[in-house]
C-alpha cells in the first residue's frame, strides 16, 4: 500500500517535472523562430547545360542561345548553375568537335585504320584552342591518356590514343569560355561539382575553387549521390580537406530538396562549414512543360513558406511533337511565366520572399542551450513515464529513474539518437495521455450509472453457455446545452494535455540540421498508429479498472464468440485503417476534392489546416465526446477522434517548417475543426428529436 502511495504521488511530481520542461523549451523555440526569419531572400537558377542541349539543335544555335539568356535575365533569373565538363558539353557548346577513328579518316579521305580507335579532337578556333585545349589535355594527364597534336585544314586538334567512348567518361573542369560569357551577361553563378574524378587532389580542389571564386562563386550544388570527396573520406580524409577549403574560399552549399537520401557526405560539410547551407526544390523538366504560371507559383510559394526552401532550380528539355511537326521547350515559357508583374517571381516578393542571391540562416547556438534542453529531457521522460504508468500504475517511480539512467547513457553513445528517441516518445505520450484523461472523465460520470446484470448467453452446438455477470450502462436523460459544455471542455483539456508534447518534441530536436533536413524526426510511422492502438487497448482493458482485473478482462473478450457484427466490424475499421495509412506521409494519396479544399484554404487563410485533423480528427472527437455522456458505442467515434490529437504533434514534427507557421496550422484546424464538430452535434440533436417525437411512438413493443 505504501509502495502504491508513493507511486500515485510520484504522478503529481512528473506532471510538475513535465510542465518545467515545457516551459523550458519555450525560449528555444523563439530561438528557432529568430532563426527561421534570418533569411529570406530567394534565388532563381537556371540550368545552363539543358539551355546548350536545347540550343544544339536550333537553327542557330549561338543566337538562340543569347536570346535566351536575355530573356531570363529581364525576367529575374539570376543564377545560371554550370557543371564540370565532358567531352559531349564542350561539343555542344561548340568549343569543338570530335571523331571516331572511322570519322576522321572519312574527313580526312582516307581509309580508317584496322591497327587502332583513337580519338580525334578539333578545336573551333584559336582561343576555344587555348582555354578549353587545357581543360581536355589537363584531363587527361591526370588518366595518364597519351595524346598528340593534330590539325585539320586550319583548325589545331590533338588525336588521344583512347577510344572515344572511353574519352566521353572523362570528367573535365569547368568551362572557362561559358563561365566568362555568362559573367559578362550579369549572371550569379551556381558550381555543380561532383565525386567522379578520384583519388581526391586537394591542390587541383583548391585551384578549382580559386578559379570559381574569381567568377563570383558563392555557392555549390554536388552532381550525383556523393558530395566532393566523400569517396576518398576514409583513405585520405578529403571531406576534411574539402571542408576547410569551403571555408578559406567562403563557399556555401545546397542541399537538394525530396532526395529519398541526403548526398554523401553532405551532413559533414555542412557541419564543417557550419552549415553554410540553402535548400534547393528543382523544377522538372516535364512539370516546367506542363504546368501553368499558377500552379508553378503555388507550388514556390508553399516550398519557401511551409518549407524553407530559398533556391528554386529550373530545368528544361527539349521535346519533340509529331502532331505540330515541330521541337518544343520551356526556357521561352519559363522566362515568361518568371517574370512580369504577375509573374512568380513577383509574386513570392509579394508574399515577402525577395529576389537575390540566396543567404543561409544565421544559426547561434547560445551557452545556455545545453543545461536548457537538458531539462526538455527531463520533461520528455516524465511525460513517457506518466505513460506508461497509465497502464502500468505500479512502476512509474522505477520506469522514471530507467528513463534517466538510460537517456545518459544513450546521450554518452549518441546525443542525437537519445533526442530523437524521447522526441517520438513524447510525441506518442501527449495525445495517448489526452485521450485516456477524455474516457477516465467519462467513467467517473458515469459509474454511478451501472448496474449488475447476468451474462451473455450463446449456443455452440446446441449447447448453451451464459457468461459472467457484466456491468450495464444506465444513463441520464442529461439536456443536451449541458452535454455540449461538458464536451467541449473535455475537448479543450484533452487537446491543451496533447500539446503539452509540442514545445518537447521542438526543444529536443532544437538544432538547425532539423530545418536543412539533414536529420529528420524519426518514427512518423510509429506516430501515426501507437496512440490509436493504446488509446483502443486502455478502452477495452483498462477503462475504469485501475489496472486491476486487465487479464480477467482479456480473457474474456478472447472467449467471446465471433458474430458477424464483429466480422462487419474488422471490415469498416480496416478500410478506414487503409484509407489512413494511404493518407499518411510524403507518398500519401490526396483526392481531388481534397486538393479543392486545400487550394480554398491556401487562398483565404494563407496557411491550410491538416485535413486529418479539422476533417477526419476534431469533429468525430467532439460528437463522441457528446455522446459518450448518453451511449456506449461512442468510444468508437473517440479512438477515430485520436487522429486529429496525434496529427496536431506531427504538424510540429515537420521540423523544416517554420514555428509559426505549425502554429497557425494547428489553429485553424482547431477551430474548424470544433466548427464542424458543432455541427455535426446540432445534426445528431435534430435527428434524435425527430427519431423521439414520430419514429419511436410507432415501433411496436413486444408484448409481455
Amino acid at each position: 500500500m505504501l509502495w502504491q502511495r508513493w507511486n500515485r504521488q510520484a504522478k503529481i511530481g512528473l506532471w510538475v517535472i513535465t510542465l518545467i520542461g515545457i516551459v523550458a523549451a519555450l525560449p528555444l523555440g523563439l530561438q528557432r523562430m529568430t532563426m527561421e526569419d534570418s533569411a529570406n531572400t530567394v534565388e532563381y537558377a537556371f540550368d545552363y547545360r539543358d539551355l546548350i542541349e536545347v540550343a544544339e539543335h536550333q537553327a542557330n544555335p549561338r543566337e538562340f542561345l543569347d536570346e535566351q539568356l536575355g530573356l531570363l535575365k529581364e525576367a529575374g533569373v539570376n543564377t545560371m548553375a554550370v557543371y564540370e565538363s565532358t567531352l559531349k558539353e564542350l561539343s555542344q557548346a561548340g568549343r569543338l568537335t570530335y571523331y571516331n577513328e572511322k570519322d576522321a579518316a572519312l574527313l580526312q579521305g582516307k581509309l580508317p585504320s584496322e591497327r587502332v580507335n583513337y580519338t580525334y579532337i578539333l578545336f573551333a578556333g584559336e582561343e576555344e584552342e587555348e582555354k578549353v585545349g587545357k581543360v581536355v589535355r589537363e584531363a587527361l594527364d591526370r588518366s595518364g591518356v597519351t595524346y598528340r597534336d593534330w590539325s585539320f585544314g586550319d583548325r589545331k586538334g590533338m588525336v588521344v590514343e583512347q577510344a572515344l567512348t572511353a574519352v566521353h567518361l572523362k570528367t573535365m573542369d569547368f568551362d572557362p569560355m561559358s563561365l566568362e560569357k555568362l559573367r559578362e551577361k550579369g549572371f550569379h553563378i551556381l558550381a555543380r561539382f561532383s565525386d567522379r574524378v578520384v583519388p581526391y587532389d586537394a591542390e587541383r580542389t583548391s585551384a578549382q575553387l580559386a578559379m570559381l571564386k574569381d567568377y563570383g562563386v558563392t555557392r555549390l550544388l554536388f552532381d550525383g549521390e556523393k558530395s566532393k570527396g566523400a569517396s576518398d573520406q576514409g583513405a585520405l580524409g578529403s571531406l576534411d580537406s574539402f571542408g576547410t577549403l569551403l571555408n578559406d574560399y567562403g563557399i556555401g552549399l545546397t542541399a537538394i530538396e525530396n532526395l529519398k537520401k541526403p548526398q554523401q557526405g553532405i551532413h559533414k560539410l555542412a557541419y564543417l562549414t557550419d552549415y553554410n547551407v540553402v535548400r534547393v526544390y528543382s523544377l522538372s523538366p516535364e512539370d516546367s512543360i506542363e504546368m501553368t504560371r499558377e500552379g508553378i507559383a503555388d507550388r514556390f510559394l508553399l516550398a519557401a513558406k511551409d518549407r524553407n526552401i530559398r533556391m528554386f532550380f529550373l530545368n528544361t528539355m527539349l521535346q519533340s511533337s509529331m502532331d505540330t511537326g515541330k521541337l518544343n521547350h520551356s526556357a521561352d515559357k519559363l522566362a515568361m511565366v518568371m517574370g512580369g508583374e504577375d509573374g512568380v517571381i513577383a509574386q513570392l516578393e509579394e508574399a515577402g520572399f525577395p529576389h537575390g542571391i540566396a543567404q543561409p540562416f544565421e544559426s547561434v547556438n547560445a551557452s545556455w542551450e545545453k543545461p536548457v534542453r537538458a531539462v526538455v529531457a527531463l520533461g520528455a521522460i516524465a511525460i513517457i513515464t506518466l505513460l506508461v504508468a497509465a497502464f502500468l500504475p505500479a512502476l512509474a517511480i522505477p520506469v522514471f529513474l530507467l528513463g534517466l539512467v538510460g537517456s545518459a547513457g544513450l546521450y554518452v553513445l549518441n546525443s542525437s539518437l537519445m533526442e530523437q528517441a524521447l522526441a517520438l516518445g513524447a510525441a506518442v505520450s501527449g495525445p495517448t495521455l489526452a485521450m485516456i484523461w477524455v474516457m477516465n472523465r467519462i467513467y467517473a460520470r458515469t459509474i454511478g450509472n451501472r448496474r449488475m446484470v447476468g451474462g451473455e448467453t450463446w449456443k455452440v452446438g446446441g449447447a448453451s453457455y451464459e457468461g459472467e455477470p457484466r456491468t450495464q450502462w444506465v444513463f441520464p436523460d442529461v439536456p443536451a446545452g449541458k452535454r455540449i459544455v461538458t464536451a467541449l471542455s473535455w475537448f479543450i483539456v484533452g487537446t491543451l494535455i496533447t500539446l503539452s508534447a509540442v514545445p518537447l518534441v521542438f526543444g529536443l530536436l532544437h538544432n538547425i540540421t532539423y530545418s536543412l533536413v539533414l536529420e529528420q524526426f524519426r518514427g512518423v510511422s510509429v506516430l501515426f498508429f501507437a496512440p490509436l492502438f493504446l488509446v483502443a487497448f486502455y478502452v477495452f482493458l483498462y477503462e475504469g479498472s485501475d489496472g486491476h482485473g486487465v487479464v480477467k478482462r482479456a480473457i474474456g473478450i478472447l472467449s467471446r464468440p465471433i458474430t458477424l457484427l464483429m466480422v462487419v466490424g474488422a471490415i469498416v475499421i480496416g478500410a478506414i485503417g487503409f484509407y489512413y495509412i494511404s493518407r499518411s506521409g510524403n507518398a500519401g494519396q490526396v483526392s481531388s476534392i481534397e486538393l479543392l479544399i486545400r487550394g480554398w484554404l491556401e487562398s483565404t487563410f494563407g496557411v491550410r489546416p491538416r485535413f486529418k485533423e479539422f476533417m477526419l480528427g476534431h469533429p468525430p472527437l467532439l460528437l463522441g465526446l457528446f455522446l459518450a455522456i448518453r451511449y456506449r458505442a461512442a468510444w468508437v467515434l473517440i479512438i477515430v477522434g485520436t487522429m486529429g490529437q496525434l496529427s496536431m504533434v506531427s504538424t510540429f514534427t515537420h521540423l523544416h517548417t517554420p514555428l509559426y507557421i505549425s502554429t497557425i496550422r494547428t489553429l485553424l484546424g482547431l477551430g474548424a475543426g470544433i466548427l464542424i464538430g458543432l455541427v455535426c452535434i446540432g445534426a445528431w440533436i435534430l435527428l434524435e428529436g425527430a427519431w423521439r417525437r414520430w419514429v419511436q411512438p410507432h415501433i411496436r413493443k413486444p408484448s409481455a
